[in-house]
């Protein structure tokens, strides 16, 4: 189950990653507009800073996630789980909240969150029967 956890980490970081592209240096682009429903340029130039700053917050969790692969896979796997743990449960927790909070936004909340929902019980079930 550990590997099965490690994957979908991987998984999970590279969409955060791409989020984190999209929001912090593709922001405006036609594939941004789409992805987030921003329908104008007044739009995209009110958002840009917030959208800029949470860009970075999707990095760093996927950093967290990655990281912590490479960690487990050195060989310090109780710091790796950690690690993946603490990045794809943040990413989890930030997709429960969109889910929550804007119904509207249901469909990329479960997006979101599916690889790091995933990732979270692998790597739960990998440290129960460990």
């Amino acid at each position: 189950m550990l590997i099965t956890g490690m994957v979908f980490a991987a998984l999970a970081g590279l969409l955060h990653v791409y989020i984190f592209w999209l929001e912090s240096l593709a922001w405006g682009s036609a594939r941004s507009r789409a992805t987030f429903g921003v329908r104008n340029d007044a739009e995209v130039e009110i958002t840009r800073a917030f959208a800029f700053n949470q860009g970075f917050y999707n990095l760093f969790l996927a950093i967290a996630a990655i990281l912590g692969i490479v960690v487990a896979a050195a060989g310090s796997v109780a710091v790796g789980v950690t690690l993946m743990l603490v990045g794809t449960g943040s990413m989890l927790a930030a997709a429960l909240v969109l889910f929550v909070t804007s119904p509207d936004k249901r469909r990329a909340a479960t997006t979101q969150g599916l690889f790091p929902l995933l990732a979270v019980i692998s790597l739960v079930i990998a440290l129960v029967i460990g």
